[in-house]
């Protein structure tokens, strides 16, 4: 990896996104890069490993693992990043929380830019202006994302479905062609309804575009195209609103590229959609 392909403020999000793919003493390498950020160029390999109660060749191969040529390489990378914010320390539990949001949801944004390259976007892109069809599939706090992205799509003159029961979307992957897609949005990418309804658009030959916070997971496996995006903090064992601001931002991202490519047509479904909204508006 070239040290000026992690953007500034973006190693944090490199390292969360390939956390799945390491083992666990190399896990414990990393989350010592995550706590110390910048204060890395102080240590030496001998300390990381020290902090992360393994030898100094695991720290090696967790630098490797997670894309650099060595130590030095990811310190360096360290070094350069933006100081990160401190998580508040405020006694009081509303001040307190607001500031870790706000922070977390900012490291989140941050970190867009590194995981999401503007050649994948337009890969991503591509596979959908290209499609007969678009299914958008999600559950739970993806669903969220799931039913902006079908609207933003729709509002592009695509023909998208985007069921809410599980079962239905299955069905409906389940019926897609060759010439469809199936954009599947899932923060852990181990959702099983949402993987299996990717899954089973690629048996019927439909192509499959996921939307995730993790580079590794069984619905990346079932992808032609992953774009990689969010937080991996959960709260309650839910995840934060970091990461579903980073996948709309990613849809945004997207949406603004199929724009591009589609060019006359979308906008004159764009100022359709205008149309309709005005009619709602007092």
């Amino acid at each position: 990896m070239e040290i000026g392909s992690v953007a500034r403020g973006g190693l944090a999000a490199h390292i969360r996104a390939h956390l799945s793919e390491l083992r666990d003493t190399e896990v414990r390498v990393a989350q010592v890069v995550l706590d110390k950020g910048a204060e890395l160029v102080h240590l030496s390999v001998s300390d990381v490993a020290a902090l992360a109660g393994t030898a100094p060749s695991s720290v090696v191969r967790a630098c490797q693992r997670l894309g650099f040529r060595g130590y030095q390489e990811l310190k360096i990378a360290a070094a350069r990043q933006a100081p990160a914010q401190a998580p508040s320390r405020d006694r009081d539990p509303a001040a307190r929380a607001l500031a870790d949001t706000v922070r977390a949801a900012r490291e989140a944004l941050d970190g867009v830019a590194t995981t999401v390259t503007p050649e994948r976007l337009s890969t991503a892109a591509g596979l959908i202006d290209a499609a007969t069809r678009v299914l958008v599939v999600g559950a739970g706090l993806s669903g969220a994302v799931a039913l902006d992205t079908a609207y933003r799509l729709r509002a592009l003159g695509c023909a998208v479905d985007a069921p809410a029961d599980p079962l239905t979307a299955q069905l409906a992957a389940s019926q897609l062609t060759s010439d469809g897609v199936c954009l599947a949005i899932s923060h852990t990418g181990a959702t099983r309804s949402t993987v299996d309804a990717a899954r089973g658009a690629r048996r019927a030959g439909a192509r499959v575009v996921a939307l995730t916070s993790y580079a590794r997971s069984p619905l990346s496996e079932s992808s032609d195209c992953t774009l990689v995006a969010g937080g991996q903090d959960l709260v309650f064992g839910l995840e934060t609103v970091a990461s579903r601001l980073a996948h709309l931002t990613v849809i945004d991202a997207l949406t603004l590229t199929l724009l591009g490519r589609r060019g006359a047509p979308a906008e004159a479904a764009l100022r359709l959609s205008a149309d309709v909204t005005v009619d709602h508006s007092y």
